[in-house]
């Protein structure tokens, strides 16, 4: 017999937290296909993800001004103006989150993101306080899908990883969760993961219908 799910664990990039280097440079670039170009080319998320693994900005944006000299002003600004990235707070999510926590349920959220610019988001937005802990890969030097990460917020807050959903919009980290014994959830949309809380019994199932009423 499967045991209960009494922790969650959130992704909080796409699934609590909209971003997206686009609102940024699309005040800076007025072609949407060079600012297509930039950010795949210059600025990507390969290169992005080093950040996310504890790399120092200041060695990052370098790295790329030598590069690419002619574009340095819009590398500078990935990391100077790196909150205009932020779109907002998804708050189909950030409601669901509102209801395990008011229901009791154990919060804790996993994230690849630069240890520099999380503490941006942690002063924008107030319910990343809500979480017992946050396992933030730019402070570990790992990123997801390495399971030594995930193992890392297993051992740290002690947790079942029987009794414990993770929840990400990446499906290679969701089945990095999986294969470590954690349920698993591909994140698309709010309303979806309503009915998956409401399955586990971690949102009452009247909670769920009332959503779609």
């Amino acid at each position: 017999m499967s045991k209960p799910v009494d922790t969650v664990v959130f992704d909080l990039g796409n699934v609590l937290i909209a971003w997206d280097p686009r609102r940024l440079y699309r005040q800076l670039i007025d072609d949407e296909e060079r600012m297509d170009w930039f950010l795949r080319e210059v600025c990507n998320s390969a290169w992005n993800e080093q950040q996310d693994a504890g790399r120092p900005w200041s060695e990052a944006t370098a790295l790329l001004r030598g590069r690419y000299p002619e574009h340095a002003d819009l590398i500078d600004a990935y990391h100077l103006r790196w909150e205009e990235t932020l779109v907002g707070p998804i708050e189909g999510t950030v409601a669901l989150l509102a209801e395990l926590k008011a229901r009791g349920v154990r919060l804790l959220a996993l994230t690849n993101w630069s240890q520099e610019t999380f503490p941006i988001a942690r002063q924008r937005f107030p319910f990343l306080q809500w979480f017992e802990g946050i396992v933030v890969s730019g402070e570990e030097r790992l990123i997801k899908p390495d399971p030594r990460i995930y193992q890392r917020l297993l051992e740290r807050y002690a947790v079942d990883p029987a009794r414990a959903l993770y929840i990400d919009d990446s499906q290679r980290n969701v089945a990095a969760a999986e294969a470590l014994g954690m349920h698993g959830w591909w994140f698309q949309e709010p309303d979806d993961l309503r009915a998956r809380l409401s399955e586990l019994d971690l949102l009452d199932r009247g909670e769920a219908e009332a959503s779609h009423g």
